[in-house]
């Protein structure tokens, strides 16, 4: 077989790369807009006006890029392929050689540099922009100056149950750390009996531990309570910054390292962790998502998308990211509900993609 030359490589690439950004910046100023519009139920609170309202919506579209982007590649890969083969482009590749099989890396390779940046920004703007976005709007509806970032925090760490009436994460310099107000924690005995309950004026999470400040400690003996001030206490806790952020923000919104983590704390104190490990392993099939996604559109370049207009690509292509998107839900509340691993749940639509695919492609060459 002749080699293929590069040059057709790039331009397949360029044309379904130029058309997916379309597509994608289509699909995100909607949503934006939409979202926008939402946001208006909730100006007049407080502080909280268009400007606000307008500075939360900008914080969040690193988020929406990321969750937007498999269904921009469908439809957008569709739509250029859609493009070369009714101007005949496609028709004319092949005679020099383009094989199937090229025409499905072009296409894979051409969106493999965005994926990427999506997954970098999945674990580092968009958890972040969303996290400020939060806090802003939490400040701003609230009136306060100091941003209460979490409010009404309970948490278990084994045989202790930590209450905080708010908190925040502070910095200076290159340190970061958390920091509880008004905080309880309750001791519990193997028989279910209240041992102890420390109320601190503070507690510090810090690289070293847990540092509580302004201790009131009342133990409960069998007929008597001793109650004791302790000015500075350390606690030692496997409880950290990213597990307490996990029982106030949504699973979704969190990083990889900030869902495993979630997801080992709840293990340890045998809770329920499904919510979290569903996002987890969604993070990592990310990427396969897209690649099936866009692999499955190919064949229809050699019939369906042939004939027809603009509409028809788009409705296949809608069609296709909701398919995928309804068998990808529905596999994973099969797992939460059955408990069956995740990745099963995650790799299953997939794969009925790629059978999809590999089949249309042997119909379209037979």
């Amino acid at each position: 077989m002749k080699p293929f030359p590069k040059i057709h490589d790039v331009y397949v690439a360029k044309v379904v790369l130029s058309t997916v950004l379309l597509t994608w910046a289509v699909l995100l100023g909607l949503d934006f807009m939409l979202s926008f519009v939402n946001e208006f139920g909730d100006v007049g609170k407080g502080r909280y006006g268009v400007v606000q309202a307008l500075a939360y919506m900008l914080l969040t579209v690193p988020r929406r890029a990321y969750a937007l982007f498999p269904y921009a590649s469908v439809v957008g890969s569709l739509m250029a392929l859609g493009q070369l083969a009714s101007t005949s482009e496609l028709t004319v590749l092949r005679a020099i050689g383009l094989s199937r099989r090229r025409l499905s890396i072009a296409v894979a390779g051409s969106l493999a540099i965005l994926t990427v940046l999506m997954v970098i920004n999945g674990e580092t703007v968009a958890p972040e922009g969303q996290r400020r976005a939060e806090s802003l709007k939490a400040a701003a509806k609230s009136n306060n100056q100091v941003v209460a970032e979490y409010s009404g925090l309970w948490a278990r760490e084994g045989d202790v149950i930590l209450s905080a009436s708010q908190g925040q994460e502070r910095s200076a310099g290159n340190d970061r750390w958390l920091e509880l107000r008004d905080v309880s924690l309750y001791q519990f005995g193997t028989d279910g009996r209240l041992v102890s309950i420390a109320v601190a004026g503070i507690a510090e999470h810090r690289p070293g531990g847990w540092l509580l400040r302004n201790v009131t400690r009342t133990t409960f003996h069998a007929k008597s309570a001793e109650k004791v001030q302790i000015p500075e206490e350390r606690w030692e806790s496997k409880l950290d910054s990213s597990a307490l952020m996990s029982g106030t923000n949504r699973p979704r919104y969190l990083t990889a390292k900030a869902l495993h983590k979630a997801i080992e704390d709840r293990q340890r104190n045998q809770l329920d962790a499904g919510e979290f490990e569903a996002h987890y392993w969604g993070r990592w099939f990310y990427p396969l998502n897209v690649l099936a996604l866009c692999l499955a559109a190919v064949p229809f370049a050699f019939g369906s998308l042939r004939s027809g207009g603009m509409g028809k690509r788009l409705f296949i292509g809608i069609v296709f990211a909701l398919v995928f998107w309804l068998l990808q839900t529905q596999f994973v509340e099969l797992a939460k509900v059955f408990r069956f691993d995740f990745r099963l749940a995650y790799l299953a639509p997939t794969v009925v993609m790629l059978v999809v695919s590999a089949l249309l492609f042997r119909r379209r060459s037979g």
